[in-house]
């Protein structure tokens, strides 16, 4: 069981690697409830870089709609989309949202 969880965290990590070195239009894919894509667009900005933004309001509607316990799930490939895993975790908590036990490192 565990191995299969891994093995579709390594797909989805792939994909989404994948959808940043297409450029320009990508097909967007429901994740955890939410649009890839628009998840992308919207928080980018919150977790990446060394001097990131705090997270906007169309962000943090974003991260309301997710099931975080399975967005917590992909913390493993965040840094190989450019992510800061820790301000990817933090997202919840600067939204106004608990943070799921699963986002703890």
């Amino acid at each position: 069981m565990a191995a299969n969880r891994v093995m579709g965290m390594l797909l989805v990590g792939i994909w989404l690697i994948a959808l940043g070195l297409v450029g320009g239009k990508t097909t967007a894919f429901p994740i955890c409830n939410i649009d890839s894509t628009e998840m992308m667009n919207q928080c980018l900005p919150a977790v990446s870089g060394k001097s990131p933004k705090p997270p906007s309001k169309q962000c943090c509607a974003v991260v309301r709609k997710a099931k975080l316990p399975c967005l917590c799930g992909y913390k493993n490939v965040l840094p190989a989309l450019g992510i800061q895993p820790k301000l990817a975790l933090a997202l919840p908590k600067k939204c106004g949202l608990a943070t799921p036990p699963e986002c703890n490192f």
